[in-house]
């Protein structure tokens, strides 16, 4: 580019008021400027941003609509007391099955029967009775389920060493668990989430009674988190409560001052919130101990009011946080992105992006394969903001409309689109990121318009 060309390039946007428009810009990702980078220029361009979209008690309503209409969703409460060693048996083969397509380590070598042998011994499928009784526990650290008893990562043919085919999903402190069955060197526990059912490190959890772990959530009074990740204060005596990560959608119940003498852990607690979090003891039961998190996080006492401003808002928390298949790295990924963010309104979704899309919970639009482009076109200029747009293995979050074009906010590793010249160009973003919905491609032969198979709102 000419210095001449650049100069004016510079002075112009400059001119239009936005001073880190020029950095912005210089991008491989189409249709960006620095503007749609700023969470407030969308609340800004949305009409009853402030309105309330759902009334706490209809988002109770559509919780249990949700858990009725979604089988892969568990009530806890309702579990049996034991499972049949053949129940067992079924769930294990198909939470553990050997993927249907290869799998390599991150050295190149392919998986072998050897492998897999390996890790249906440490199942313990020897060691299920003829009757099994559920114990439950809480997460104590944020942590991983597994479809194996294994830390071992693997990789589908393209060695793509950013996504772990053998992660599931991630879970966070306060999650309940239902525990169905233990390893055989006792270091992972089979165990079913509200919404996954797979391996769990045991050392992320503390076993306890079904009333001590399902009424941890019960209490009227409680925060959610808010930010994308807080913690805990540092704690001098207990050093498994001290700064500890919090992510976005924890909830956990929330103490007065003067149920911990107004002195914690020689700290007053009057800067700070008060907080119940679980513990894992020596021996891995489960206590319930206090906590501190300054005032200065991203915490909000009750869920926060299901608004399209904040939709926005708690989306644009995560913006940059690096792609996390499967909540690795410390992160997430699509459905993640878009599960943390409406569980701070209270709401619940299942965890994988074809049981999202599919489902009927919410309002939907379905296409099939012959669904023509123009209808899906007119589904996505009605579109409001929050909704969410389903393609395979993905899912995107409407944010609006700018210049007649409609853009989107979602957890993304690939990019590709074509280009001005009609080149298929194909890059990276890998992580949460601000695009606009119509140059995005699968691939060079289909957009992510081709492949939309559902546009569901949350209402």
């Amino acid at each position: 580019m000419k210095l001449s060309s650049l100069l004016l390039i510079t002075t112009t946007l400059l001119l239009s008021g936005w001073p880190n428009a020029l950095s912005a810009m210089i991008t491989d990702v189409p249709e960006i400027s620095a503007r749609h980078l700023d969470a407030q220029y969308w609340i800004d361009k949305t009409d009853h941003a402030d309105t309330p979209l759902l009334t706490p008690k209809a988002i109770e309503h559509l919780n249990q609509n949700t858990f009725k209409q979604q089988s892969e969703l568990v009530q806890l409460a309702e579990l049996p007391a034991q499972y049949a060693k053949s129940q067992l048996l079924e769930m294990i083969n198909k939470v553990s099955s050997v993927p249907a397509y290869e799998r390599f380590f991150a050295d190149g070598r392919q998986l072998s029967e050897k492998d897999y042998t390996r890790y249906r011994n440490n199942m313990n499928l020897d060691g299920l009775k003829q009757s099994n009784t559920l114990r439950y526990a809480l997460v104590t650290n944020r942590t991983t389920m597994r479809r194996f008893p294994s830390h071992d990562k693997a990789y589908n043919a393209e060695m793509d060493p950013d996504i772990d085919r053998f992660i599931e999903t991630g879970l966070f402190p306060g999650d309940a668990l239902a525990v169905l069955h233990q390893s055989k060197d006792g270091k992972w526990l089979l165990a079913q989430a509200y919404h996954y059912l797979a391996w769990i490190p045991a050392e992320d959890v503390a076993i306890g009674s079904k009333a001590q772990v399902l009424g941890f959530r019960q209490t009227e009074s409680f925060v959610v988190v808010t930010g994308a990740k807080v913690f805990t204060n540092y704690n001098p005596e207990l050093p498994q409560l001290s700064e500890k990560q919090l992510d976005m959608g924890v909830r956990l119940p929330l103490l007065d001052n003067h149920q911990v003498d107004h002195s914690l852990y020689g700290q007053n607690p009057y800067t700070s919130y008060v907080v119940s979090l679980p513990y894992r003891e020596d021996d891995g039961s489960l206590s319930i101990k206090p906590a501190l998190i300054s005032k200065n996080q991203d915490i909000s006492t009750g869920y926060l009011p299901f608004t399209r401003e904040n939709i926005i808002r708690q989306g644009f928390k995560f913006l940059g946080e690096r792609y996390g298949w499967g909540h690795d790295y410390n992160a997430r990924d699509c459905t993640g992105f878009v599960s943390e963010v409406y569980r701070t309104f209270g709401i619940l979704m299942p965890r994988n992006s074809g049981q999202q899309g599919k489902g009927q919970y919410g309002i939907n639009q379905h296409f099939d394969a012959n669904a023509a482009e123009q209808d899906k076109l007119a589904a996505i200029t009605n579109m409001d903001v929050g909704d969410l747009a389903y393609i395979p293995g993905h899912v995107v979050m409407y944010l609006g409309n700018d210049n007649g074009k409609p853009y989107v906010i979602h957890d993304v590793h690939g990019m590709s689109y074509l280009d001005k010249d009609e080149n298929y160009y194909k890059g990276i973003l890998n992580g949460v990121s601000v695009t606009p919905l119509l140059p995005m491609r699968l691939s060079e032969s289909s957009s992510y318009v081709d492949k939309i198979y559902t546009i569901k709102s949350i209402r």
